[in-house]
Parts: structure tokens; C-alpha cells; sequence
């Protein structure tokens, strides 16, 4: 797989397909935080998008879409200088997946909710901005449109299996799409190792290293996969994922190694053999330096998605 499908793979997200929003008239409604990533996408109509902490509000255009990454409330409104109804008010009434505000017919909204079952959602979540705002008329925006035209359709037509082909197949692929399009755009500005996929070079010896945790990296042999000079590598690649190269090795071994803790009755040996350790005291002393405890402590623990602060990034 490529680094950023490991990511996810990781992470284990799960979609809910949240009711869509039909609206007419002058209209503004608030939403509390959301829990892990609500993405959402304008099908018709046009609105604004204000988000607790974001000074600037945003205008959504048909065919738009934005991931709200953080635990903030929001608000949706035809103007924002509206006063808004609580979202449970209409949505605690929905019918057929639909929350009507105003009798509808100016303005259709559809949306899902991403959790991450895998925990440490914070390599994901931590290095994006609270807003993910994609145009339509993003490049490489076809295959979103096309997911969203096939979601609106499931979700009206009522379909058999429509409801779980919305929610495990079309909200996943615009989920990792929004993401390609974000790192892509020229506006996306970050440090991190999502942002440097997009660096051919530095993606080159990322996708390397994911390919291969277990092999014995040297700073030479990935400066050779980045055909770059070793010191130019060190250098170029601290930049752009603010971590120094072997660093970042370490950390992706790290979560690995804890996924497997967590999720296998694999032993501690084992797991530090496969990913490149030749003795359990040192993967265990490199374990502890990264996450915060010992392997075995980990294990039992099954610690919860928050339980790691540790990313992938520098804090």
C-alpha cells in the first residue's frame, strides 16, 4: 500500500451517514462538535459556513465540499448574520434520512462522520486545518463528483443495501479523495508527512520506508531512494515532515508495533523481530521512548484512540 492508505488502514475509520439537510428560505442552524471527521458536501443551493475559533466564514458553492477535522461547533446558514435553531430541532424529525428546515427546496446538503476505531487519530486530524474547504472546480475533482451524484441517489431513491453502500463504499472514497485534493491544492500549506507525499523526493523514501519498516534504513540508502546527496536528504526531509528521517521510522514502527499490541495475541518478540529489532530490550526501550510506556503495559491497557499523543509529526 502507499503511506497515506497505511495511515487510514491504521487509523481503521468508520462512516456514519448523517441525514441530509434541505433548506429553503433564510435559514441558519447550529451544530454541536463533531466527533472525529464530519465531511459534508453541497449538492444544490449555496451557504456559509462559520466554525468556532475560524474568524472568517466560508461560502459553499454547489458541487462543494469541506471536512471539519477538529471538535468545534459550527454553524450553516443562508446568511450569516442570522440567528440559528439547534440542528436537533429538525434532524431529531427526520424523515428518510432528511432533515427539512423551512419546507425545503433552495438548498440540499449530504454528509457522513468518520470515527477512527483504531485510535491515535491524531496523525491524521493533528496536521490538518480545522476547515477542508475543496471547490468544485478543484483539479481532479471528477471522481468526487461522480461519489456524490451515486450517494444523493442512494440516499432518495431508497434502494435495497442503498443505506450500506452510502456509508462503507462512496463516504470512504470521498473521504481519501478530499484528502488527495487538499494535499494537491496550491493553497494547502503544512509540515507533516501527509503534506509531503506531495514532495516527489521525500514521498519517494516515505512510501520506502512504509513499504519496508523492518529493513535496516540508513540515512545513505534513503537519500539514494530520494536520489538526493545525504546531507540535502537530512535536510529537505526535516522540513517538510518536521521530523529528522530515522525519527520518523521509528514513530511509524512504533504504531505499528501498538496496533498489533492492541488488535493480536502476537508475542512482544515477535512483533519486535518483524519490524526490524533484533532484541526485544531494545524494541522495548524504543517502544516506551515513543509511547509512553512499556509494550507489555501497552498491551494490557488496550488504551483507548486518545491514549497516544505521540503523531508521526513534529508538535
Amino acid at each position: 500500500m502507499d503511506p497515506l492508505s497505511d495511515v487510514l488502514a491504521l487509523l481503521k475509520p468508520r462512516s456514519y451517514v448523517s441525514a441530509g439537510l434541505d433548506a429553503g428560505g433564510a435559514w441558519a442552524i447550529d451544530f454541536p462538535p463533531p466527533d472525529g471527521i464530519k465531511f459534508n458536501a453541497v449538492i444544490s443551493g449555496a451557504c456559509w459556513l462559520s466554525v468556532d475559533g475560524v474568524p472568517e466564514a466560508v461560502r459553499l458553492e454547489e458541487s462543494d465540499c469541506f471536512l471539519l477535522t477538529s471538535r468545534r461547533a459550527f454553524r450553516l446558514a443562508s446568511d450569516p448574520a442570522l440567528g440559528a435553531i439547534p440542528s436537533d430541532a429538525i434532524y431529531s424529525i427526520a424523515r428518510d434520512g432528511i432533515a427539512t428546515c423551512n419546507g425545503g427546496g433552495d438548498f440540499f446538503l449530504i454528509g457522513s462522520r468518520f470515527s477512527f476505531s483504531g485510535g491515535n487519530s491524531d496523525i491524521l486530524l493533528g496536521i490538518l486545518p480545522p476547515i477542508v474547504h475543496v471547490k468544485k472546480d478543484s483539479d481532479h475533482a471528477a471522481v468526487l463528483r461522480w461519489c456524490l451524484d451515486r450517494m444523493t441517489r442512494e440516499l432518495r431513491d431508497q434502494q435495497p443495501g442503498g443505506f450500506l453502500m452510502a456509508e462503507h463504499f462512496f463516504a470512504h472514497v470521498m473521504l481519501m479523495q478530499v484528502l488527495r485534493l487538499h494535499i494537491a491544492s496550491p493553497n494547502a500549506r503544512g509540515v507533516g508527512w501527509l503534506f509531503a507525499l506531495t514532495d516527489r523526493r521525500i514521498g519517494a523514501a516515505i512510501g520506502a520506508l512504509h513499504a519496508d519498516p523492518a529493513r535496516k534504513w540508513t540515512l545513505q540508502s534513503l537519500a539514494e531512494r530520494a536520489s538526493m546527496s545525504r546531507s540535502s536528504f537530512a535536510l529537505h526531509f526535516k522540513e517538510k515532515v518536521g521530523l529528522a528521517p530515522m525519527d520518523y521510522l521509528t514513530r511509524w514502527r512504533m504504531l505499528l508495533a501498538g496496533d498489533r499490541l492492541t488488535n493480536s495475541a502476537e508475542a512482544i518478540a515477535g512483533v519486535a523481530l518483524s519490524l526490524g529489532y533484533e532484541s526485544e530490550s531494545a524494541f522495548s526501550t524504543a517502544f516506551k521512548r515513543v509511547m509512553g510506556c512499556s509494550p507489555r503495559q501497552y498491551g494490557r491497557a488496550q488504551p483507548p484512540g486518545d491514549a497516544m499523543r505521540d503523531r508521526l509529526d513534529a508538535q
